[in-house]
């Protein structure tokens, strides 16, 4: 495992939100959250974040936005995103697009640790 990998958290689920981070953190990450993207452009660690876990369909800017956003400013972070919407086309898409993964809520904390190990891999972390 990698320890000190900094992973921010995109969520306007309350209840992710709150328990995410407990599980990152006890697998050795540093972790920020935010309940929207607008927040997490405006933070000062976007250019820290090494893993983006960020929801598909938040209020306000949606998820796929604020990646062209980033793409915009030059900032390429490996992206998990996670979503309640059980959609196969958008996964498809959203994978194509460049995603590690797209996990379905509730996902396991094995399928979320599968796509860390994948995007430390992708950010060269490792």
């Amino acid at each position: 495992m990698i320890s000190c990998a900094f992973v921010s958290v995109v969520d306007d689920d309350e209840s992710v939100r709150e328990s995410l981070p407990d599980l990152l953190r006890a697998l050795g990450y540093a972790v920020r959250v935010y309940s929207s993207a607008e927040d997490f452009l405006d933070s000062e660690q976007v250019q820290n974040t090494q893993c983006l876990i960020l929801d598909v369909l938040l209020h306000g800017m949606r998820g796929p936005e604020l990646i062209r956003r980033l793409a915009a400013r030059s900032v390429a972070v490996p992206i998990i995103y996670i979503t309640a919407h059980a959609d196969e086309e958008l996964r498809a898409r959203l994978l194509r697009e460049g995603a590690v993964a797209c996990l379905f809520k509730p996902f396991s904390d094995t399928a979320l640790i599968t796509a860390l190990h994948s995007a430390i891999q992708v950010g060269g972390l490792n």
